[in-house]
């Protein structure tokens, strides 16, 4: 059965800055559970760019707690937990699929070395699997 899904424009194509710009929160998809990013980006001289996913079930998106993504890595029986970002170190255009749960998600990128002509852009499609 084909489900309803909807495409967000999170940031238009924008020169990248050395610090995390949040796009356009994407608010009240808690009845959704995918989430797939689709990244549009021209890296030229930049040594790479970044892109963080947060999330959080509060009610008021103005005044809320984001929750970053995490990864899990184990060795010798122990468990660490790292703030979890996407690197890129071509252009290309990029799909990365999450699996969500959360009522409002913040997307947000930055990038590192020579960024005057970096561009990225960034869209989020949501719906249910």
């Amino acid at each position: 059965m084909l489900q309803d899904y909807k495409v967000y424009n999170v940031r238009d194509a924008a020169v990248l800055t050395g610090d995390y710009v949040a796009g356009t929160v994407i608010e009240d998809v808690e009845d959704q559970n995918q989430l797939i990013i689709l990244v549009d980006l021209d890296i030229n001289q930049a040594t790479d760019a970044r892109l963080k996913v947060e999330t959080t079930t509060n009610n008021d998106v103005d005044s809320i707690d984001w929750y970053q993504d995490s990864s899990v890595s184990t060795s010798s029986g122990v468990s660490t937990v790292n703030q979890e970002y996407y690197k890129f170190t071509a252009s290309g255009k990029y799909r990365i699929p999450l699996a969500i749960k959360d009522k409002h998600i913040r997307i947000s990128v930055t990038g590192t070395g020579t960024l005057t002509e970096t561009s990225m852009a960034v869209k989020a499609v949501i719906g249910v699997a």
